[in-house]
């Protein structure tokens, strides 16, 4: 049953709800080692028109004359492709919201529609191997494939209509053999930007148009196999692997490495090594029918829910895992095989185990590199009708029947084209839809399909369709209930397994919290791990802005920066947060005591001994290695520790900040990462640092000029501000407490009771008042006593600068005593803030290389550090608080050997940033080429920090990580040094 419109002549079938028309029926992704293939990718002409039945399919035949168009890449989306007089559109970015009214399945008149030509002769010998054709009548001799296409296309060969399809990211195949010409072939593809399955596509990305995966004619020899589904179990018990290869055509199965040569459909059981994600051992095969030879990578593996659990082998799995969506900033949804590639070694090399493919399949070369190199998938069907949220999921296409046809081809085409993939362990129904009929009707049918894997959707809290529980965003509270079993719902679901399909938003700086999410998730069975939302950020590379995000291309609807929420940049380059995540995640757990000399090594790994790893210690004194050795570790099975003993130190040193580091790396190379890689590390004391004193030896002076001397300082005799230290100019040094906030700071629209930024500012935190109250000298301090308050509130903290030196060096002490009723909210952070003309390297002892906040800490490595000021900043999409190294015990900031360096040491360790702008100047940018730099860098020493949480739609800082205000005090020293290294920036 379909839904017909009169809106569009000619053009009915963009509306209506059935997936489409003259389709092959889904089947298996596979290259054939016998039958010959010919891409089509590369340049076609192009024309676009404003409504779907604009043009007449005129174009569609031989002689059209075409001269006059543009041309696109196939791959690719017109919208990223043109310029000038050339311009194709633009993307569109909405969350959630559709971005045209919501009538399904009707879409509005104005239907950008891109009609693409092909122009192609055949490879010589094709025609003879097309006589030789699968049918006498040379029907399936050929078939076209395409392997996505958003939304809706129609294609035509040689004038001859094919037919229709929709899905977009999902393949879609037709018979072409008996329309073929050895030359002048004219193959055309209209294709709508906006269809009924744009209903059925609402994936919290930008809509992208165009013919975007490959494009490919398949010669089909007779006698070749359509369709076949490899069955490869294993018994953890017997250590034996169950094979069977089903096959449409009758044939064999070759499989050299273990001696099997048997009939398809023949059932044997061997000895195998069986395929994890951590030791995916893949066995080479061949499928031999009668008209071609199809190479094959088989992988012995078992899913199975037993106990409550998910299991693969028989144990049970814990995903360290990340949400994926397919982005390239340039080319959009268009990957190439090097790009998937680059993702997977990342993953890899960052300690992530699992993927789970939002909200869509895949290019079907991503999951053989998953299969490769080893990762676990949740591979999603290409289905999400969330903007029906803004409705009361009113009209939602799951829960009416005339579309459970679509979802069900959706659904089949998932499975049918992935069905031989090791990797994927879990088939979801696809990503917040609602719930209903149509859902139901997917599970079934995916059961009867295949019952060797689980299924998997998030919307159904009840598990009516589901083998596991899952949630989005559960906040750690909520986790640790669910994991001890008190979450209540149904009794079918608290026999389940909980997986946290979507946690940790990783939008800006962050994720927050990780390592007390991957706590719970250690400490309870049931808890089976999380996918981060989401990989990488989805700037599009734009000349105004560096990357562009929602907005930036006029949208009438959007949801602004909402798309940039990756734990990679745009370009790929890994941010803070995946360096984080890497840290939490890590399969080897170190921990001990360092003046004990013992370390206490877990294996962490679900399957994986210890036997590729190597381990090496390196001995700490205030910062740099004085020694550096291997470890004697055995090769521990999964879940087994043993205590390992340190050497002696290789020095005696009193007084001084001591420590060990201990790293696992690999012990040779590896598919994916070189020998010596580091996996995991930790870091244990032996002594701790020393408090740093300073006596007051020196009184401060009126020097006759205006300004006040105390040891190494000049003062302001009228303000008390600091001007110089040593030879170095310091500038406008106060109490700071606002930092730019961070999107997870500005939280997300649906909390607004609980979201800091904006809470912040209206107390006007952003914009604090200095009043000064006195100047004092007495006879071994200047004291400078300040009220720092917002305007039109009665809100204040007291602030005392209190100054002294014992000579060469100066110390400020800070005192911060609160007014007014300050309970509801906390601070940014507390410390000064100054700015420094003469600067632009740093070093520093403390966490590094990369930054930290008190919930983004556990990759801070204590060391000593180098950079320069620019490096020191993070290049968030939107531009936002960045940069701060945590733990710092000293910093030095000058301009290399030859200049004067100002050295801050702290009374406590603290947090330190410089930048080239102002934290204001930060929090009004919207792109990065917004900020200029300045000539002055300002640098900020901070007491505490707030924490990061992952509030832009998760949950906020833990209480722990809040910076409360009340009454405080901290120091810093200063002095002047000529030590500071050349840095090669």
């Amino acid at each position: 049953m379909s839904f017909r419109t009169t809106g569009s002549p000619g053009a009915d079938y963009v509306e209506d709800v059935s997936p489409g028309s003259g389709t092959l029926p889904p089947r298996a992704w596979y290259a054939s080692s016998d039958a010959a293939s010919l891409s089509l990718n590369g340049s076609w002409r192009f024309r676009l028109s404003a409504t779907a039945d604009a043009e007449d399919d005129a174009f569609a035949g031989q002689g059209y004359d075409s001269g006059g168009w543009a041309e696109v890449a196939v791959p690719g989306h017109w919208v990223l492709q043109g310029s000038g007089d050339r311009e194709f559109g633009a993307p569109i970015y909405t969350n959630h919201r559709y971005p045209f009214p919501v009538d399904p399945p009707r879409v509005p008149t104005e239907n950008p529609t891109g009609d693409h030509l092909r122009f192609f002769d055949l490879p010589d010998d094709w025609p003879t191997l097309l006589a030789k054709g699968a049918d006498a009548d040379g029907t399936d001799s050929a078939v076209l494939r395409f392997d996505g296409v958003e939304s809706c296309a129609r294609v035509w060969l040689n004038g001859t209509v094919l037919g229709e399809f929709k899905g977009s990211r999902l393949p879609h195949e037709f018979a072409v053999g008996h329309l073929l010409r050895p030359t002048g072939n004219v193959l055309a593809v209209r294709v709508h930007q906006w269809s009924a399955g744009s209903y059925l596509e609402d994936q919290d990305q930008w809509w992208l148009p165009g013919i975007f995966r490959d494009v490919t004619l398949l010669h089909r020899p007779a006698g070749s196999a359509r369709d076949f589904f490899v069955h490869a179990s294993y018994d953890h018990r017997e250590g034996t692997g169950t094979l069977r290869v089903d096959s449409d055509v009758e044939g064999r199965i070759l499989v050299p490495g273990l001696d099997i040569d048997v009939e398809t459909g023949q059932v044997i059981t061997v000895p195998v090594r069986p395929w994890t994600a951590e030791t995916p051992y893949l066995y080479d095969a061949v499928l031999v029918v009668p008209g071609e030879r199809i190479p094959l990578r088989i992988g012995f593996r078992t899913v199975a829910l037993e106990d409550g659990l998910i299991k693969v082998n028989g144990r049970p799995l814990l995903f360290k895992g990340v949400n994926r969506h397919e982005w390239h900033p340039e080319h959009g949804r268009a990957l190439d095989l090097e790009t998937m590639r680059e993702d997977v070694l990342l993953m890899k090399r960052h300690n992530v185990n699992a993927v789970r493919t939002s909200h869509y399949p895949p290019h079907p070369a991503f999951l053989d590199l998953c299969d490769e190199y080893g990762l676990w998938v949740i591979d999603e069907c290409d289905l999400e009708t969330h903007g029906f949220t803004e409705q009361g999921w009113r009209d939602n296409p799951v829960d009416d029947d005339r579309w459970t046809p679509a979802l069900l081809d959706r659904a089949a085409r998932m499975v049918e084209r992935d069905k031989n993939h090791p990797s994927v362990v879990i088939w979801s129904l696809g990503n917040e839809a609602g719930t209903g009929r149509g859902l139901t009707a997917m599970a079934e049918w995916i059961r009867g399909r295949d019952g060797s894997r689980l299924i998997h959707y998030e919307g159904d809290w009840n598990c009516r369709d589901t083998d596991v529980y899952s949630r989005m965003y559960a906040d750690h509270a909520e986790v640790d209930r669910i994991g001890r079993g008190l979450d209540g719902g149904p009794v079918k679901r608290r026999q389940l397994p909980f997986i946290h399909c979507e946690y940790a938003h990783a939008m800006g700086n962050g994720p927050g919290g990780l390592a007390d999410y991957q706590r719970l998730f250690e400490a309870h069975d049931r808890i089976q791990g999380g996918f981060v939302w989401e990989w990488i950020d989805h700037g599009v590379k734009d000349e105004r802005y560096g990357f562009a995000y929602g907005g930036d291309f006029g949208e009438e609807l959007h949801d602004g920066n909402f798309v940039c929420d990756g734990l990679l940049f745009p370009d790929r380059t890994p941010s803070p947060g995946l360096l984080e995540y890497k840290k939490v995640v890590e399969p080897v757990r170190m921990e001990g005591d360092g003046v004990e000399g013992v370390v206490r090594i877990t294996n962490r790994y679900d399957f994986a001994d210890l036997s590729a790893l190597a381990f090496t210690w390196s001995y700490d004194v205030d910062g740099e290695s004085v020694g550096t050795g291997t470890l004697t570790v055995p090769a521990l099975a999964p879940g087994d520790s043993a205590d390992v003993k340190l050497p002696e130190p290789p020095v005696d040193v009193r007084g001084t900040e001591t420590r060990w580091t201990v790293r696992a790396v690999l012990a040779g190379d590896t598919a994916w990462a070189p020998k010596g890689h580091v996996v995991a590390w930790v870091q244990l004391w032996c002594a701790p640092r020393q408090s740093i004193g300073v006596t007051a030896r020196r009184r401060p002076a009126l020097d006759g000029r205006g300004g006040i001397t105390l040891g190494p300082a000049v003062f302001s005799a009228r303000t008390g501000e600091l001007v110089t230290v040593g030879g170095i100019d310091v500038s406008d040094l106060k109490l700071d407490v606002w930092r730019a906030p961070t999107d997870n700071d500005e939280g997300a629209p649906w909390q607004p009771d609980l979201r800091h930024g904006p809470l912040w500012r209206k107390l006007g935190l952003h914009r604090m008042q200095h009043r000064l109250e006195a100047v004092e000298l007495s006879d071994d301090a200047l004291t400078v006593r300040t009220r720092v308050a917002p305007a039109a509130a009665d809100l204040a903290l007291r602030t005392v600068y209190r100054w002294t030196s014992d000579g060469p060096r100066l110390k400020l002490t800070v005192s911060v005593t609160p007014e007014g009723d300050w309970h509801q909210v906390s601070l940014p952070r507390l410390g000064i803030r100054l700015g420094l003309t003469a600067a632009d390297r740093v070093r520093w002892h403390g966490g590094g290389p990369g930054e930290a906040y008190p919930d983004t800490g556990s990759a801070a490595m204590l060391g000593r550090w180098e950079s320069t000021v620019d490096d020191l900043q993070t290049p968030y999409v939107r531009p936002q608080e960045n940069g701060a190294r945590a733990g710092v015990r000293w910093a030095e900031i000058g301009r290399g050997p030859d200049f004067p360096a100002l050295r801050v040491e702290g009374g406590a360790e603290f947090w330190f940033t410089a930048r080239r702008w102002t934290s204001e100047q930060l929090d009004a940018a919207n792109h990065l080429t917004d900020l200029t730099p300045g000539d002055t860098v300002w640098v900020n020493l901070d007491h505490g920090q707030q924490g990061i949480g992952s509030q832009s739609c998760g949950p906020g800082p833990l209480p722990q990580y809040l910076l409360p205000v009340r009454p405080t005090e901290f120091s810093f020293v200063f002095s002047e040094t000529n030590e500071i290294n050349e840095i090669n920036g």
